[in-house]
């Protein structure tokens, strides 16, 4: 399928109005770019450690939008200038001339697909569900995963350093807890290293058709990963429905600042000695996060594990 792109150039205080706009008139989705810095709420439930460095805001902003060149695009352009001229009674609009150009004949929701291939893990194969296996890791431990367009593939270093840990502290039925679940990539891979149950939690409501999926696709019972919406740092809902002192082990693959919340958090749920394997961590904040560890007396640092630039603590319950 052909797509047109079209981009109009506003300002930043249009862009809501002019959003809000095309959606009444059928526009399913827009691109928006500009140099406003995100907030700390924009950011609290997405993988980003370090956030790219922008230019001064200069109150401009480009809103872009994808129309199917087979269909009726003149109609559409129509609707969209007779928006915007209604906009502009209520609004500076700036310029707001619209640029057309043609993208390539793509499946946009698919394409991606072609990126993700199968890697390991030491002895862990993980593969996109839509792969075969190769020849040379038939003898793996196999986990197939589909993470959707929402979640990541499971390649990250902080992925890989928290599957490395799971494989040296999950026991035979051990109860895993697994906040920022995703597309529940580390609870499958504690399943299949023998744990009895795993609790996901994740902001995302979206978490729980992708790990519904991904346990089909590993031949789980969904009686053994519940997935809940919710945070459980300021959450009572999902702290009690977490339970307390029932993990036997918990994992949180998210953000530094994150790790440096829940750590306040967690130990009320672990039992005593139980472990908490946690990443997401960049080695410029290896620090605050050590700091933090070492001065709550919940817990134990046992190890300080890392991968290029990512840092993976795990420590014990006292």
């Amino acid at each position: 399928m052909k797509w047109k792109k079209y981009t109009l150039t506003t300002t930043t205080e249009a862009v809501d109005l002019i959003s809000s706009s095309f959606d009444e008139i059928g526009i399913e989705g827009i691109e928006i770019e500009d140099h406003i810095p995100l907030t700390e709420k924009e950011t609290k439930g997405m993988f980003i450690d370090i956030l790219p460095e922008l230019p001064p805001d200069d109150g401009v902003a480009k809103v872009s939008f994808y129309l199917d060149a087979a269909s009726d695009t003149e109609e559409m352009l129509s609707r969209v200038r007779e928006a915007l001229e209604e906009l502009r009674l209520f609004t500076d609009l700036g310029a707001c001339e619209i640029e057309e150009s043609e993208t390539e004949d793509k499946d946009w929701i698919n394409n991606w697909k072609q990126y993700f291939k199968p890697f390991t893990v030491d002895d862990i194969l993980i593969k996109p569900t839509w792969e075969t296996v190769p020849k040379e890791h038939e003898d793996k431990l196999l986990i197939q995963i589909d993470p959707g367009t929402a979640f990541g593939t499971g390649m990250h270093e902080t992925t890989q350093l928290c599957i490395r840990q799971l494989k040296k502290y999950v026991g035979n039925g051990d109860r895993v807890l697994d906040v920022g679940t995703g597309s529940g990539i580390l609870g499958i891979t504690a399943l299949k290293l023998g744990a009895g149950f795993v609790l996901g939690t994740d902001l995302d409501e979206n978490a729980i058709a992708a790990v519904g999926e991904n346990l089909e696709a590993n031949g789980i019972s969904g009686e053994a990963f519940r997935v809940i919406q919710g945070n459980i740092i300021d959450d009572r809902a999902v702290q009690d429905a977490a339970g307390y002192e029932v993990w036997d082990v918990a994992v949180a693959n998210i953000l530094a600042d994150v790790i440096l919340l829940l750590q306040q958090e967690i130990a009320v749920h672990l039992k005593k000695g139980g472990i908490w394997i946690t990443s997401g961590i960049i080695d410029m904040k290896e620090e605050a996060v050590r700091e933090a560890f070492l001065s709550n007396p919940a817990f134990e640092l046992l190890e300080t594990t890392r991968q290029g630039e990512w840092v993976s603590f795990t420590v014990r319950k006292r």
